[in-house]
């Protein structure tokens, strides 16, 4: 499932509560920099849910990894349904800022 075309009302609400996630050296929200690379939803039962969410951080040795990465899962278990959050750190694809939303570039007057 994709960012750029929530399918589900719960996908739509798990995208809201990843871009109230902050990089803490950064101030842009961790979607609009790019950071989730997808969000895969998976039924657990009836109204039960797994959310997968595959990201990565801006460097390998951001200092902050480990706070941004339990502030995602705090923020996608806030979400009604969801009772289970997984998260995989990738860095295939790297990060880099062609996966800024134009906003953050906007904000960060790389623009």
């Amino acid at each position: 499932m994709s960012q750029a075309d929530p399918q589900t009302p719960l996908e739509k609400q798990i995208w809201d509560q990843l871009r109230l996630c902050y990089d803490y050296e950064i101030p842009v929200n961790i979607v609009d920099l790019g950071l989730i690379y997808e969000v895969k939803i998976m039924a657990l039962g009836p109204e039960e849910h797994e959310v997968l969410v595959r990201m990565t951080f801006t460097s390998p040795m951001c200092p902050m990894g480990d706070l941004i990465k339990k502030d995602v899962e705090r923020r996608a278990e806030a979400v009604p349904g969801v009772k289970k959050v997984s998260i995989e750190i990738v860095w295939d694809p790297p990060w880099d800022q062609t996966r800024m939303s134009e906003a953050a570039k906007l904000q960060l007057g790389l623009l």
